[in-house]
């Protein structure tokens, strides 16, 4: 079997679903210290504290140093680094409802590794979009199915389960890392409101609305588990080579097999539409920092492309609906007019903003920085 290579180049969360709530960690020392609850309860159950112990659980909303530092600097299951020291005020102000942090995927062993499935759909997405054009969308596009609108362009794009194109490519789950290498890092969602003649930046306070840019502090935080850029994962890949068979062509319908060579190529062309709607964002909303960013990906996407068997693809937590839509195949004012008539979209169309017109950013300090989920996958043959 092929080894691929997965890059992180921006914060990434390949998460498995679950969640670390406030009662199950402290922050202590720049750092989450995840109390190892199962040690905790045998060495209390020697003795008469056991049930004050789960009765203070049971009241508590998060953990204060002053009633379980002891714990958390005794019997730690885990200790994941902030990404920057100044996240510990950022935890302390926050509401108790707003410190669940998403994890990343783990083994029984808790090990992390990059489930196969998150490239997989990030790679199948992207052969949608490359393979999508305005009549298909216009004629396959049921907007009265809200929870299956695109389901007839998919099949269209790349066939159903049995003969769907994603099949020649398999790959496998990533090699083991020690869980050591993720740090919590701090998210908050952008909105733009109209003021006047122009737009304003906002951030998102939950379901108290927003506040605008100089009250960046009140909006509502997000915290989660994530890769840093620079960590890599390592897998295997291979192709079927019997799907290259004329005759299974020929019963599938396909003039030729998709292999990693096609799916990168879709993959890149995703991620040139993705990162320009990205980057008018970005300006729209006045972020330096992330314009940067967005640069610094374009200029590694241009490099990727030279490399050949490799793509630069936006997979995990965060990234928003543009990474999961088909419309990235289409021009932006053609993708307008389809959602225009969706009875979803159609309120927000009519606005004139952006669609969307929100967006996740990682911060660093008190500013946002970067994109959550953009990585390089190199096809190692």
């Amino acid at each position: 079997m092929n080894r691929y290579r997965f890059t992180c180049l921006t914060p990434v969360l390949a998460g498995d679903g679950g969640r670390l709530a406030p009662i199950d960690y402290m922050v202590w020392k720049d750092q989450i210290n995840v109390l190892d609850q199962k040690r905790i309860f045998r060495l209390l159950s020697r003795g008469p504290r056991l049930d004050s112990y789960l009765a203070q659980i049971r009241r508590a909303e998060k953990l204060d140093f002053a009633s379980w530092g002891g714990y958390a600097q005794n019997f730690a299951l885990r200790r994941i680094p902030l990404d920057d020291a100044s996240l510990a005020a950022a935890f302390d102000r926050a509401r108790p409802e707003d410190l669940f942090i998403p994890t990343f995927a783990t083994t029984p062993k808790a090990t992390l590794y990059l489930p196969a499935s998150v490239l997989k759909g990030a790679l199948r997405t992207a052969m949608i979009v490359s393979r999508t054009n305005v009549k298909q969308v216009q004629s396959n596009v049921n907007h009265m199915a809200t929870r299956s609108a695109a389901r007839l362009l998919e099949q269209v794009s790349v066939g159903d389960a049995g003969s769907s194109r994603t099949r020649p490519l398999c790959l496998a789950d990533s090699v083991e890392l020690p869980a050591a290498l993720t740090r919590v890092y701090l998210t908050r969602t952008s909105t733009l409101m109209v003021r006047g003649k122009g737009l304003e930046l906002g951030w998102k306070c939950g379901s108290r609305g927003s506040v605008d840019a100089r009250r960046v502090a009140e909006s509502t935080p997000t915290f989660a588990e994530m890769a840093p850029p620079g960590t890599v994962f390592e897998g295997g890949w291979s192709e079927q080579a019997s799907l290259s068979n004329p005759a299974v062509l020929q019963s599938l319908r396909w003039k030729d097999a998709s292999g990693a060579t096609q799916f990168a190529e879709a993959a890149n062309f995703a991620a040139d539409r993705l990162l320009a709607y990205q980057r008018a964002y970005a300006e729209a909303a006045g972020l330096q920092a992330v314009i940067s960013s967005i640069d610094s990906l374009r200029a590694e996407l241009a490099k990727v492309r030279e490399a050949g068997c490799s793509a630069l693809v936006c997979a995990g937590w965060g990234t928003g609906y543009l990474t999961k839509s088909a419309l990235l195949g289409v021009e932006p004012e053609e993708a307008r007019s389809v959602l225009r008539d969706s009875p979803v979209y159609g309120r927000q169309i009519a606005t004139g903003l952006p669609f969307p017109k929100t967006r996740r950013f990682v911060f660093s300090g008190s500013q946002p920085v970067c994109l959550p989920g953009w990585g390089r996958i190199d096809f190692v043959q």
